[in-house]
């Protein structure tokens, strides 16, 4: 006969209740340590998808995630002449908000160059973008359909496919159109701004005595270059040649072009570690708290379950049970107890944690250590109920 088993159908509806309202406790700890994984994994997610080697970035920054980063789009002619370098393509980044159907909508918009890499990962649903202009792929998550029309900028573009769980570093969906969409949407000026930089740039130009009247007119003639250039993009990537040097291209591009070339490794600790640091601590120390927690309450409902038992674990020492079937019975509880809970809050994450707004991650070896560690706290929390159990004197269960 098992004593604990026997005692939990005596006290089930305690038992599970109990076990149900820890579950709950554990499945908050399990969903934050995945909401940490899933922060990792949404912060280096277009890094893994674009598999570059190095990312070329304005010079002093830690761009283009970290930092703003903006270099002229023709860099990529000069890094490609790099040697050890096979390919280089431009991109632009940028977070879009706008209005759709009354409601803020928020993504993160990528412009790439057709020719090159750096676009989609996938296509799940419809093509890839082939013009120009005017075409997106949107992420699933943006919840758009194929031949949906959306307005950026001075345009509208059409979305002529789907790609799948791809987000940006803050968790916003991500979109792709091509890089000289991108530009236009970022850096193109409505009619308006167009027309006073010209005023204001003529109005500069034609009080700078120094010029003369052929330098003057060469310029006036294109202030419309200089006011409606977008050709800037926030990043190069580029992929080495195999057996390339990564530190002699690094070398050679930061020394000779003046940009400041960022490793894949690099980009990943800034990502990892400097953009999201807060948010791990914050969360790994909300998981310390709940676990404390969880502690106290399993030590709390064996105590007083031990209390309810003072009789009858008096009277097995009055009757010549040794004081490892006492240990057992209430050691047996509290791990069984946290059995339960663990599973409780585990299947509840596992059914739920797809709709959760932010990216839920579950790793095996988080779960198994937490496993460990709930099991840990059970056997620890049982240690005040059994030195109470350890306590009681046989001549309790004679007493009224």
């Amino acid at each position: 006969m098992n004593l604990a088993i026997r005692d939990i159908r005596y006290h089930r509806g305690r038992f599970i209740l109990t076990s149900i309202g820890l579950g709950l406790l554990l499945g908050v700890v399990i969903s934050m340590g995945g909401i940490y994984r899933g922060l990792i994994a949404d912060a280096l997610a277009i890094l893994h998808a674009n598999k570059a080697d190095i990312w070329v970035v304005q010079q002093h920054t830690n761009g283009p995630f970290a930092e703003s980063s903006r270099i002229p789009e023709d860099i990529k002619y000069r890094i490609r002449a790099v040697p050890g370098v096979a390919e280089a393509s431009p991109l632009s980044f940028q977070t879009v908000q706008i209005e759709r159907h009354g409601k803020p909508f928020r993504f993160f918009l990528m412009g790439y160059e057709l020719s090159g890499f750096g676009g989609p990962p996938e296509i799940v649903a419809g093509r890839g973008i082939r013009q120009k202009h005017y075409e997106m792929v949107a992420a699933r998550a943006m919840g758009m359909q194929i031949g949906e029309k959306i307005h950026l900028g001075l345009h509208d573009y059409t979305i002529v496919g789907l790609t799948g769980k791809i987000v940006s570093s803050s968790g916003d969906p991500v979109a792709y159109v091509s890089l000289a969409d991108a530009q236009d949407i970022q850096f193109k000026k409505d009619n308006d701004a167009i027309r006073n930089d010209r005023e204001r740039i003529g109005a500069n130009l034609a009080n700078i005595q120094t010029l003369s009247p052929v330098q003057g007119k060469y310029l006036q003639q294109n202030i419309s270059a200089i006011t409606e250039s977008t050709h800037t993009v926030n990043t190069v990537v580029a992929r080495l040649a195999p057996g390339a040097n990564l530190q002699e291209v690094q070398e050679r591009i930061s020394r000779w072009n003046h940009f400041k070339p960022i490793s894949d490794s690099e980009q990943t600790a800034i990502l990892a570690k400097g953009m999201i640091e807060k948010a791990r601590m914050q969360l790994g120390l909300f998981r310390v708290i709940l676990l404390v927690i969880s502690a106290v309450i399993i030590s709390l409902i064996i105590y007083t379950s031990t209390l309810d038992k003072i009789k009858v674990i008096a009277t097995l020492k009055l009757i010549g049970s040794p004081n490892r079937v006492i240990i057992g019975m209430i050691l047996q509880q509290s791990l069984l107890m946290g059995f339960i809970a663990y599973f409780i809050g585990y299947g509840l994450i596992l059914l739920t944690y797809e709709k959760f707004p932010r990216r839920i991650v579950l790793e095996t070896f988080d779960m198994q250590m937490l496993f460990v560690i709930v099991m840990a706290i059970c056997i620890i929390s049982s240690f005040v109920g059994i030195r109470k159990a350890l306590k009681v004197e046989p001549g309790e269960a004679l007493g009224g």
